[in-house]
């Protein structure tokens, strides 16, 4: 099967990864920050963080074909997971905007630290684009 390099020009250009690879209809979403177009890490704490890293997710699903409803898989990377289960209702009032209200298969883990040392989240994801 080949698979297609997914990297929205939108995004900061990507160094040693791909922000997303399609191989035939799923598409595998790299690990996201919270990095803006010019490669900084929004200001604000973990809900704006969780919505640009969310954002950054969806904008390379939705330029393989995608929706949000596509999403079966997300894995969180947290450097403080109390600090996100505090803002829990605000994030998942963002999610319910950018992504509807069902969920895919997810997971929430605790790192002591991600690539860039301002990032307080990391998310990663797997869709299953519908053939069509």
């Amino acid at each position: 099967m080949s698979h297609q390099t997914i990297n929205p020009e939108s995004l900061p250009k990507p160094s040693g990864f791909a922000h997303g690879i399609l191989a035939g209809n799923t598409i595998f979403l790299g690990g996201q920050t919270a990095l803006d177009k010019n490669m900084n890490i929004v200001p604000g704490g973990i809900v704006e963080q969780f919505k640009q890293a969310f954002s950054n997710v969806l904008t390379t699903l939705r330029e393989a074909g995608g929706q949000p409803e596509d999403l079966v898989n997300v894995t969180i990377y947290l450097t403080d997971v109390d600090d996100y289960m505090a803002n829990g209702r605000e994030i998942g009032r963002i999610w319910r905007e950018m992504a509807g209200s069902e969920y895919p298969a997810m997971a929430g883990i605790g790192v002591t630290r991600l690539w860039q040392k301002e990032a307080l989240i990391e998310i990663q994801g797997i869709a299953v684009i519908p053939e069509g």
